[in-house]
């Protein structure tokens, strides 16, 4: 069993800056891919993106990609989602998750473990 906790959410303008964080606890941190989900009311959770076991590789949805940044710290078993420029669209509960996978994979049933979320709102 991996837990998983993630913090940082808040109400913040669009324009500004927000960094996520998911502390992981149970099984070895580093055994798994993690990744970064949200979920708007009303629509289907959705990816945003993923980082390899040892943090050196990535992968963003296009919709994020060039704003968020997503990293890890194996010795910490924390992973972060730093989100910059933000925009209404991006308002949404974000989820982290953990995949025993293989491979890095966008799509949601490759996840074993999730968190509660937290919750991101993006005022105009």
């Amino acid at each position: 069993q991996v837990q998983l906790v993630e913090s940082g959410g808040g109400l913040v303008q669009a324009g500004s800056s927000l960094r996520l964080s998911c502390a992981a606890s149970g099984r070895t941190f580093s055994d798994y891919i993690m990744g970064w989900f949200r979920q708007a009311p009303g629509k289907e959770r959705e990816f945003v993106g993923t980082i390899s076991r040892n943090g050196l590789s990535t992968y963003y949805a296009d919709s994020v990609k060039g704003r968020f940044t997503i990293a890890r710290d194996n010795a910490k078993t924390t992973v972060y989602l730093q989100m910059n420029s933000l925009k209404p669209e991006d308002t949404a509960v974000y989820y982290c998750a953990a995949s025993g996978g293989p491979l890095m994979n966008t799509a949601v049933r490759y996840y074993n473990y999730w968190g509660q979320g937290t919750q991101v709102t993006v005022s105009s």
